[in-house]
């Protein structure tokens, strides 16, 4: 991805008191949508959703309180995280927005949120995830390499892919343009076919259901 091809955009929850619409410090290579836009365009598909994992406490739950399933003793949701993921799915449902691919991090953060929203995971990516807490430099290297090169990639025709992954791998793939993302936020990129994409709006997932529908 080339520098300055991306647009910053401030997420919606800031400005709904704007009637929803999508304030942004576009450079002039950017393109940026309004909110009502931005439901239109991921109609039609071909984009590329990068998400953060929903609300997530820092630390794993004791053995007695955590899910069944979580076999690895990992982070778990919130409440407020398995609520946010449960209605920003409801939300993608009403407003048709086609979901394709979806690619996840192997953590149980985030294939939780998946499962939340009423998504299926169509595979789970090493570098998506966390390399287990690792601090390899090298390894983290990787994984934004691998992220910046995956939102360039078009999604098949009429759909959009969603990647959910951590914090750590989306701002080393994006720096300032993900700065202060939030648990559960998605950055939404157009590749353009040509081996790029543009960052065209942020999306909080509180903010999905009250996207217009136009």
């Amino acid at each position: 991805m080339r520098p300055g091809s991306c647009s910053r955009f401030i997420p919606l929850a800031s400005i709904l008191a704007s009637y929803l619409g999508v304030v942004t410090t576009a450079s002039a290579q950017g393109v940026f949508l309004h909110a009502g836009d931005l439901v239109a365009a991921l109609r039609q598909g071909n984009y590329v959703l990068v998400m953060r994992h929903a609300s997530s406490p820092g630390k794993p739950p004791d053995r007695a309180a955590a899910q069944p399933n979580n076999l690895n003793d990992e982070r778990e949701l919130d409440q407020s995280g398995i609520e946010s993921a449960r209605e920003m799915g409801k939300a993608i449902q009403q407003l048709k927005i086609p979901i394709g691919e979806i690619e996840s991090s192997p953590t149980y953060r985030a294939l939780q949120t998946i499962r939340s929203a009423g998504l299926s995971v169509s595979r789970t990516v090493p570098d998506l995830g966390d390399g287990g807490a690792s601090m390899d430099k090298s390894a983290a290297a990787r994984r934004a390499t691998w992220l910046k090169h995956r939102i360039s990639e078009s999604p098949p025709a009429g759909t959009n892919t969603l990647l959910v992954t951590q914090a750590p791998n989306i701002l080393g793939a994006f720096g300032p343009e993900a700065q202060d993302i939030a648990d559960g936020e998605a950055l939404v990129f157009k590749p353009d076919r040509k081996g790029s994409a543009a960052l065209v709006a942020r999306i909080q997932i509180q903010d999905w259901p009250v996207l217009p529908e136009r």
